[in-house]
């Protein structure tokens, strides 16, 4: 099961990459219909990364408290995303929230995997 979750991590880590360029197009002036799906598949990817990750501490797996974490920090940034930037009212603002939002996300999700990779 602990290459499931680091198979899930890493497709994690896309899911953010990939919405974070794609609310940096948005603020261009790029539209993109699907990129509200991209952000909601990878923030249902990190759901299922987390409760793999408790199923991997049940079934008696360990890894560095930093590791724990910083995934629930990344869980409190999708937060933001989803609920503070996605109820401004003009798009350029949940544009820009959203972009800060992502960008805070994937920062922690990478550092988060470093250190789930470091210990594994």
């Amino acid at each position: 099961m602990s290459a499931v979750h680091q198979t899930i991590g890493t497709l994690v880590l896309l899911g953010f990459l990939g919405s974070l360029i794609l609310n940096g197009l948005g603020l261009t002036g790029r539209s993109f219909v699907w990129s509200q799906y991209v952000s909601f598949g990878a923030a249902g990817l990190l759901l299922v990364q987390v409760l793999l990750g408790f199923a991997l501490l049940g079934d008696g797996k360990d890894n560095a408290a930093a590791h724990y974490v910083l995934a629930i920090a990344a869980l409190l940034s999708l937060g933001l995303e989803h609920g503070y930037a996605r109820s401004h009212p003009t798009p350029e603002r949940r544009l820009q929230w959203g972009a800060i939002a992502n960008g805070l996300t994937l920062l922690l999700v990478i550092i988060t995997y470093v250190v789930g990779q470091s210990n594994a």
